[in-house]
């Protein structure tokens, strides 16, 4: 187990490798177990660095609303304390976001990203607001059955063995971090700050999600000169659960075209 301290929390993390480094940062109400099988299949000789988001898996969960500048600073902090500058950063949904976020303000610290399943805007704050209270009220169990219905396609929430531990996962967040990421997200708005970069880009979207569907994804990576974006068939929210082989090829080509691997 990997932990240190950054900006008043302690962040747990996995650093394997020694190789050009491949960050990857977690979706709302998972941990960086997220990818494992994406991981597996990447070639030998990438650094890999996964971390749990702050509110989520082993990192601390702070009370209170978190914001993406917040968020931010945790991946910056963490890419500056491990020396991985000039990494590749892969993030999901609010991971994309922080990817987003972290290309602006520290360009010097992405060679280039991949944005899975996310936008530069995701919901509206009244919808956020509408989720905060009901996780307050009834936890996340209450809104569990309805999140697993956007993260999967219907093939595989038809699994209920498969579809079981990620649902513990998901109702094993912290509410604080569940919460506190959820007002992140409803204050963001990333089209300007998004609309200005330029550094290598792959967007990837899952022909069935429910949250950020595949014209969201779409709509965000044409924000960036030269971004492209590739759709995984028989996926939703997270792709690179239900077809990580397909995820994994379309990562691995990508560090191929930038000289990564």
């Amino acid at each position: 187990m990997q932990m240190v301290r950054l900006n008043g929390i302690n962040v747990h993390y996995s650093d394997q490798g020694s190789g050009a480094p491949v960050v990857f940062a977690n979706s709302l109400g998972t941990d960086f177990r997220l990818w494992d099988q994406v991981v597996a299949l990447l070639p030998a000789g990438l650094r890999i660095i996964r971390y749990d988001m702050r509110g989520h898996g082993l990192t601390d969960a702070p009370e209170g609303d978190y914001f993406m500048g917040d968020l931010v600073a945790d991946a910056a902090a963490l890419v500056d304390h491990l020396g991985a500058k000039g990494c590749v950063f892969v993030g999901l949904s609010i991971g994309g976001m922080v990817a987003q976020g972290l290309a602006a303000e520290r360009p010097d610290l992405l060679r280039a990203m991949i944005l899975s399943n996310t936008a530069a805007k995701i919901g509206l704050p009244a919808m956020w607001a509408d989720r905060i209270a009901a996780v307050r009220a009834g936890g996340i169990a209450a809104l569990s059955d309805a999140i697993l219905e956007r993260w999967f396609s219907r093939s595989f929430c038809a699994d209920k063995t498969a579809l079981a531990g990620w649902r513990n996962m998901l109702e094993r967040t912290p509410v604080d971090g569940y919460c506190g990421c959820s007002a992140a997200i409803a204050e963001t708005d990333l089209f300007d700050s998004t609309a200005r970069l330029s550094l290598p880009t792959l967007g990837i979207a899952g022909t069935e999600d429910g949250s950020t569907p595949p014209d969201v994804v779409r709509e965000t990576t044409e924000l960036i000169t030269g971004a492209r974006c590739h759709l995984i068939r028989k996926a939703g929210h997270l792709p690179c659960v239900e077809q990580p082989a397909d995820f994994a090829a379309a990562l691995t080509g990508f560090l191929q075209e930038v000289g990564h691997v």
